[in-house]
């Protein structure tokens, strides 16, 4: 799976308000600035991310973004639908169901089930475990343990 850049781009500019979250709203200009994420694509994809009710704008010359909750109450699954991020791995599993002209393929089995554990996996994440770098530091207790079982095989 190849994220584009919108879903990405969302969760980084996300972070960025939520590591701010004490300064009050943030600039699309500061957030383009510090990610080096074009202003314009930021612009596009806050305009999703506030009809999705994850982000607040501010007018005046303190203005710009803020979260409308907390970090530890918005998913990474949540900005990724916001901004209309496929987290699928292949077109199997899609609306159609179907991979080939009228059929199934040979892998349908496979790549659907782990777009569903990428999609639970997104899902149980927040914006505050992202930014206090846990899913990271999870991932890394886990990688050892792997290895350990797989050796034992």
């Amino acid at each position: 799976m190849e994220l584009n850049t919108k879903g990405r781009y969302a969760v980084t500019a996300m972070a960025e308000l939520a590591m701010n979250a004490d300064q009050g709203a943030v600039a699309l200009s500061t957030i383009a600035e510090r990610q080096l994420i074009s202003l314009a694509y930021l612009e596009q994809l806050f305009l999703k991310l506030r009809r999705a009710g994850l982000v607040e704008s501010a007018r005046g010359r303190a203005g710009g973004y803020r979260l409308s909750r907390p970090a530890a109450e918005i998913t990474v699954s949540q900005i990724m639908t916001a901004v209309d991020e496929d987290m699928r791995m292949t077109r199997c599993g899609g609306q159609a169901d179907t991979c080939l002209p009228g059929r199934r393929c040979v892998t349908h089995g496979l790549w659907n089930a782990l777009s569903d554990h990428i999609e639970t996996f997104l899902e149980t994440i927040t914006l505050q475990q992202v930014i206090d770098g846990g899913p990271l530091r999870e991932a890394e207790r886990a990688a050892p343990m792997a290895q350990v079982a797989r050796a034992a095989e």
